[in-house]
């Protein structure tokens, strides 16, 4: 057994500084420019809303689809468009879940897909940006604009697919894309945070 363990506790020692070691960079200036597409399993869009006033209450959306073109070069040309599936809306609650999806709040039946689709990007800083696009929730589309951060760029030393990622806050009122009930007892401020990451296609 211990001749077994020893070499197996030696990889593992070995192994463990490399995966360890982040393989991705904050400098602008390496990163790749072209195409990229959302990376589903670990992009996330997280919502809250003031419950009552008693507590700040989250959830969140998954299955997040899109594409990001990327020219760190000239980054005001970027461009984003997001699909972001309604039904896919998650609270702690079960009850609640069904409730979101249902006609009082989100319908999903009836509009399924929330969209953003970026109309300018404006640069605030060497790894920050403001973008204003297009949000579309509950059959209305109005403007909106997310603080833009960048995260991090590189090769995934796991799928070796080379990798950026942004996170994204903003607030909208919830009230004027139709999504009114228990206004103001329930906040109409809806604020997001989105952790996005995007694969380049070659």
């Amino acid at each position: 057994m211990k001749s077994i363990l020893i070499p197996g506790l030696a990889l593992a020692l070995v192994a463990t500084p490399v995966l360890a070691q982040s393989p991705a960079t904050r400098d602008p200036v390496q990163i790749q420019a072209g195409t990229y597409a959302v990376d589903p399993g670990h992009t996330q869009v997280g919502w809250r809303v003031s419950h009552m006033g008693f507590s700040n209450y989250a959830g969140g959306f998954s299955d997040v689809s899109g594409s990001l073109t990327l020219d760190p070069k000239n980054p005001a040309a970027s461009k984003l468009s997001v699909k972001i599936p309604v039904a896919s809306v998650t609270t702690t609650s079960a009850k609640l879940t069904d409730e979101l999806k249902g006609d009082q709040w989100l319908d999903a039946g009836k509009y399924p897909t929330m969209t953003f689709v970026s109309t300018k990007v404006a640069p605030a800083g060497k790894d920050h940006a403001k973008v204003t696009g297009d949000l579309t929730l509950h059959g209305v589309t109005k403007p909106v604009t997310l603080d833009v951060t960048l995260v991090g760029a590189g090769a995934n030393p796991l799928n070796k697919k080379y990798t950026v990622g942004f996170e994204a806050t903003g607030t909208l009122k919830r009230s004027e894309f139709g999504v009114k009930t228990y206004v103001p007892l329930i906040g109409d401020e809806l604020h997001l945070t989105i952790a996005g990451a995007f694969e380049r296609q070659d």
